[in-house]
């Protein structure tokens, strides 16, 4: 029988089974080794979980006890909508689990949790490289062609 995959907010408790999911994520998009982000960064977001007055929030998918997804989100005003928005910032599934619904499963929490907050939207940005990922969430949302610009301060 194939266990049941629980969607639930994280909890200080689940640090040592984040932070791998967390470093995963990170090495995924090349954030380790020289360019790793500084600890500082990894600390702040995570008190940031837990802190009431902080827009970032987290949610993890948990299979027989051992976490085995993560989704990073924050809430923000837009200038074209008159209701805060959902940025999904950061999804990740534990690559041997990958295409069973785990990723499908946190999009749809954060959904969720943005629906019960009155979000009018949740968005997200991946890599163009990023195939996989690319391939679910064409089929749970809609690409619309932005392409993304960054400067470092």
């Amino acid at each position: 029988m194939p266990s049941q995959l629980i969607i639930r907010s994280l909890t200080p408790a689940d640090h040592d089974q984040w932070r791998p999911l967390w470093d995963g994520y990170n090495a995924f998009y090349e954030r380790s080794g020289p360019t790793a982000l500084p600890e500082a960064i990894t600390q702040a977001t995570w008190q940031r979980f837990f802190d009431p007055a902080e827009p970032v929030h987290a949610l993890v998918a948990e299979e027989d006890g051992r976490i085995v997804g993560l989704a990073h989100y924050l809430f923000h005003r837009s200038t074209t909508r008159l209701h805060d928005v959902c940025y999904l910032q950061d999804l990740f599934t534990v690559p041997a689990l990958r295409g069973r619904g785990v990723g499908r499963q946190l999009i749809e929490g954060v959904y969720a949790a943005a629906r019960a907050a009155g979000s009018s939207r949740v968005y997200w940005q991946t890599h163009t490289t990023n195939a996989a990922g690319r391939a679910l969430y064409d089929k749970v949302a809609r690409h619309l062609g932005f392409i993304v610009y960054t400067h470092e301060l």
